[in-house]
């Protein structure tokens, strides 16, 4: 679905020029979830970037779905740590807002508005405002307004790392039973391990700025996943201590 092909950018030029990914050679599957880890402002976020479009690589070229991305990737949901709700429009018209600004008719947006309203578990609020909703629930609306129109592909920035761990817990199970229902392939930035290892497939570990992959392990772990025990097993345990050896390697350089 996805390929990073000899992928580098830079940022500025002259003595403000910043190198932020170097060499970065990346394939992902469809249907697959993949997490992306590493030390804070190595890279990540601009490679979700390019995946969506929003930046160009300055060297090397961004496959999706077998064609080169060189403007705004449609095909894909953007999450970020901000929920980025609208204070003034309600629920249902935060989640309704993607199929309105392509012109579906208001019964039609809002049929499909409350399906997923449904499926995230915000029954009963459609028509509260984001100001009095918890951190958990804006969250929720955030999730079923990136998927009302159906993406093949959800980038995850960081988007449940402001909540409490028991609130990530319930997003965690949220978003493994919409992605066994709907199989989009998901790439997830995070700087949160046992998350990454709890969610994905596979777990790619990034060196410091700029960006080049370090390691690149598979999650041997059964699905589905109960987020609530597959911490305390063996093989996620294994996992774990394998994975951190080596990105320990990066945050210890760092302090040096």
């Amino acid at each position: 679905m996805i390929e990073l092909q000899g992928i580098g950018k830079t940022f500025g030029a002259g003595a403000n020029r910043t190198k932020a990914v170097a060499d970065v050679n990346l394939t992902i599957a469809p249907r697959s979830i993949v997490a992306l880890i590493g030390p804070s402002g190595c890279g990540k976020s601009t490679l979700l970037n390019m995946i969506a479009g929003l930046y160009r690589p300055t060297v090397g070229k961004v496959m999706y779905d077998g064609d080169k991305v060189t403007d705004v990737n449609t095909d894909v949901g953007y999450m970020t740590q901000k929920d980025n709700l609208l204070p003034w429009r309600s629920v249902i018209d935060n989640i309704a807002l993607p199929l309105e600004l392509t012109g579906t008719s208001r019964e039609a947006r809002y049929a499909q508005a409350r399906a997923l309203i449904q499926q995230v578990g915000l029954d009963g609020f459609e028509d509260k405002y984001p100001s009095s909703l918890s951190g958990g629930m804006r969250k929720r609306v955030s999730l079923a307004r990136m998927l009302l129109y159906r993406p093949k592909t959800l980038l995850l920035d960081e988007p449940f790392a402001a909540l409490d761990a028991q609130l990530r817990l319930a997003m965690h199970d949220l978003l493994l039973k919409l992605w066994t229902e709907q199989q989009q392939t998901i790439v997830l930035v995070t700087h949160d391990l046992v998350e990454a290892i709890t969610l994905a497939d596979r777990v790619v570990v990034f060196t410091k700025r700029p960006a080049r992959v370090a390691m690149d392990q598979l999650v041997n772990l059964p699905r589905p996943r109960d987020v609530r025990e597959v911490r305390f097993t063996k093989q996620f345990h294994d996992t774990h201590n394998s994975i951190w050896d080596r990105l320990r390697e990066e945050y210890d350089e760092e302090r040096i």
